[in-house]
Protein backbone atom coordinates (compact mmCIF):
# COMPACT_ATOMS: atom_id res chain seq x y z
CA UNK A 1 0.00 0.00 0.00
CA UNK A 2 1.13 3.56 -0.86
CA UNK A 3 2.12 6.01 1.99
CA UNK A 4 -1.29 7.22 3.77
CA UNK A 5 -2.97 10.60 2.16
CA UNK A 6 -4.65 12.95 3.71
CA UNK A 7 -8.54 13.08 3.21
CA UNK A 8 -8.71 16.74 2.79
CA UNK A 9 -10.58 18.61 0.25
CA UNK A 10 -6.98 20.31 -0.89
CA UNK A 11 -6.12 16.85 -1.95
CA UNK A 12 -9.38 15.53 -3.51
CA UNK A 13 -8.82 18.87 -5.88
CA UNK A 14 -5.52 17.64 -6.43
CA UNK A 15 -6.62 14.16 -7.54
CA UNK A 16 -9.60 15.53 -9.79
CA UNK A 17 -6.79 17.77 -11.33
CA UNK A 18 -4.82 14.82 -12.20
CA UNK A 19 -7.21 12.83 -13.57
CA UNK A 20 -8.01 15.44 -16.16
CA UNK A 21 -4.24 15.87 -17.22
CA UNK A 22 -3.22 14.04 -20.10
CA UNK A 23 -1.01 11.65 -18.11
CA UNK A 24 -4.05 11.06 -16.34
CA UNK A 25 -4.49 9.14 -12.63
CA UNK A 26 -1.57 8.41 -10.82
CA UNK A 27 0.43 8.45 -7.56
CA UNK A 28 -1.97 11.14 -6.16
CA UNK A 29 -5.35 9.07 -6.71
CA UNK A 30 -3.76 5.94 -5.92
CA UNK A 31 -2.89 7.40 -2.94
CA UNK A 32 -5.76 9.39 -2.29
CA UNK A 33 -7.97 6.08 -2.94
CA UNK A 34 -6.27 3.61 -0.97
CA UNK A 35 -6.56 5.97 1.76
CA UNK A 36 -10.11 6.90 1.33
CA UNK A 37 -10.89 2.68 1.20
CA UNK A 38 -8.84 1.76 4.35
CA UNK A 39 -10.63 4.74 6.31
CA UNK A 40 -13.85 3.63 5.37
CA UNK A 41 -13.47 0.16 5.70
CA UNK A 42 -12.34 0.95 9.39
CA UNK A 43 -14.77 2.95 10.53
CA UNK A 44 -17.73 1.27 9.22
CA UNK A 45 -18.12 3.82 6.09
CA UNK A 46 -17.54 7.11 7.67
CA UNK A 47 -14.80 9.68 7.27
CA UNK A 48 -13.30 11.88 9.07
CA UNK A 49 -12.16 15.79 8.81
CA UNK A 50 -13.09 17.44 5.42
CA UNK A 51 -14.79 14.72 4.18
CA UNK A 52 -17.02 13.41 7.11
CA UNK A 53 -19.75 15.12 5.30
CA UNK A 54 -19.56 13.73 1.67
CA UNK A 55 -21.26 10.49 0.91
CA UNK A 56 -18.41 8.29 -0.42
CA UNK A 57 -19.29 4.23 -1.21
CA UNK A 58 -16.81 1.57 -2.73
CA UNK A 59 -17.82 0.04 -5.95
CA UNK A 60 -16.09 -3.27 -6.92
CA UNK A 61 -16.15 -4.00 -10.63
CA UNK A 62 -14.51 -6.82 -12.84
CA UNK A 63 -11.63 -5.16 -15.01
CA UNK A 64 -12.97 -5.47 -18.61
CA UNK A 65 -9.55 -6.56 -19.88
CA UNK A 66 -7.80 -8.42 -16.87
CA UNK A 67 -11.17 -9.89 -15.19
CA UNK A 68 -9.56 -8.48 -11.86
CA UNK A 69 -11.84 -6.72 -9.43
CA UNK A 70 -10.83 -2.98 -8.93
CA UNK A 71 -12.18 -1.22 -6.08
CA UNK A 72 -13.21 2.52 -6.54
CA UNK A 73 -14.46 5.24 -4.14
CA UNK A 74 -17.21 6.81 -5.43
CA UNK A 75 -19.31 10.27 -4.41
CA UNK A 76 -23.12 9.02 -4.67
CA UNK A 77 -27.04 10.70 -4.66
CA UNK A 78 -29.82 9.35 -3.85
CA UNK A 79 -32.20 10.83 -6.45
CA UNK A 80 -35.60 10.10 -6.82
CA UNK A 81 -35.18 6.89 -4.78
CA UNK A 82 -31.92 6.14 -7.41
CA UNK A 83 -28.69 5.14 -6.22
CA UNK A 84 -26.27 7.22 -8.66
CA UNK A 85 -22.64 7.29 -9.24
CA UNK A 86 -21.46 10.11 -11.98
CA UNK A 87 -18.55 9.31 -14.64
CA UNK A 88 -17.47 12.60 -14.45
CA UNK A 89 -13.64 12.46 -14.08
CA UNK A 90 -13.54 15.73 -12.94
CA UNK A 91 -14.39 16.84 -16.90
CA UNK A 92 -11.67 14.65 -18.00
CA UNK A 93 -11.90 14.00 -22.13
CA UNK A 94 -12.72 10.82 -21.50
CA UNK A 95 -14.92 8.43 -18.73
CA UNK A 96 -12.82 6.50 -15.93
CA UNK A 97 -11.79 2.92 -15.93
CA UNK A 98 -14.48 1.96 -13.76
CA UNK A 99 -17.23 3.13 -15.88
CA UNK A 100 -15.59 1.41 -19.07
CA UNK A 101 -15.59 -2.01 -16.39
CA UNK A 102 -19.36 -1.29 -15.79
CA UNK A 103 -20.20 -1.24 -18.96
CA UNK A 104 -18.01 -4.28 -19.94
CA UNK A 105 -19.77 -6.16 -16.36
CA UNK A 106 -22.62 -4.89 -15.19
CA UNK A 107 -22.30 -6.90 -12.32
CA UNK A 108 -21.03 -5.08 -9.57
CA UNK A 109 -20.61 -4.84 -6.26
CA UNK A 110 -21.31 -1.87 -3.49
CA UNK A 111 -20.32 -1.18 -0.31
CA UNK A 112 -22.12 1.66 2.00
CA UNK A 113 -21.48 2.27 5.37
CA UNK A 114 -21.69 -1.10 7.01
CA UNK A 115 -23.14 -2.84 4.51
CA UNK A 116 -22.46 -4.77 1.35
CA UNK A 117 -24.49 -5.78 -1.74
CA UNK A 118 -24.44 -6.74 -5.17
CA UNK A 119 -26.29 -4.68 -7.45
CA UNK A 120 -26.80 -4.17 -11.80
CA UNK A 121 -25.09 -0.92 -13.19
CA UNK A 122 -26.75 0.69 -15.72
CA UNK A 123 -26.51 3.60 -17.49
CA UNK A 124 -28.85 5.94 -17.76
CA UNK A 125 -30.06 7.35 -21.16
CA UNK A 126 -31.66 10.33 -23.33
CA UNK A 127 -34.37 12.49 -21.09
CA UNK A 128 -34.01 10.18 -17.84
CA UNK A 129 -29.88 10.82 -18.26
CA UNK A 130 -30.34 14.81 -18.79
CA UNK A 131 -33.42 14.90 -16.20
CA UNK A 132 -31.13 12.89 -13.09
CA UNK A 133 -28.18 14.68 -14.47
CA UNK A 134 -29.78 18.43 -13.75
CA UNK A 135 -31.07 17.04 -10.18
CA UNK A 136 -27.31 15.80 -9.21
CA UNK A 137 -26.21 19.28 -10.61
CA UNK A 138 -28.77 21.20 -8.26
CA UNK A 139 -27.12 19.51 -5.54
CA UNK A 140 -23.45 19.31 -6.33
CA UNK A 141 -22.66 22.36 -8.34
CA UNK A 142 -18.90 20.79 -9.10
CA UNK A 143 -20.75 18.39 -11.47
CA UNK A 144 -21.71 21.39 -13.83
CA UNK A 145 -17.94 22.96 -13.82
CA UNK A 146 -17.16 19.41 -14.86
CA UNK A 147 -19.80 18.97 -17.45
CA UNK A 148 -17.93 22.39 -19.03
CA UNK A 149 -14.47 21.11 -19.19
CA UNK A 150 -15.42 18.42 -21.49
CA UNK A 151 -17.54 17.62 -24.67
CA UNK A 152 -18.37 14.25 -24.03
CA UNK A 153 -21.55 13.68 -22.03
CA UNK A 154 -20.69 12.66 -18.24
CA UNK A 155 -22.42 9.73 -17.91
CA UNK A 156 -25.11 9.15 -14.78
CA UNK A 157 -24.60 4.99 -13.60
CA UNK A 158 -27.66 3.99 -11.52
CA UNK A 159 -26.91 1.33 -8.82
CA UNK A 160 -29.63 -0.97 -8.90
CA UNK A 161 -29.71 -3.79 -5.69
CA UNK A 162 -29.92 -7.29 -6.79
CA UNK A 163 -32.40 -9.00 -4.51
CA UNK A 164 -30.44 -11.29 -1.62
Amino acid sequence: MTDRMELTLDNLVRMSDEVRSDAGPASTTKAFNESLIAEFRANGGKLSGELARSRFLLLTTKGARSGKERISPLVYLTIDARLLIIASMGGAPSSPAWYHNLVANPEVTVEIGTETYTARAVVTEGADRDDLFAKVCAKISTFSEYQSRTTRLIPVVELIRRPA
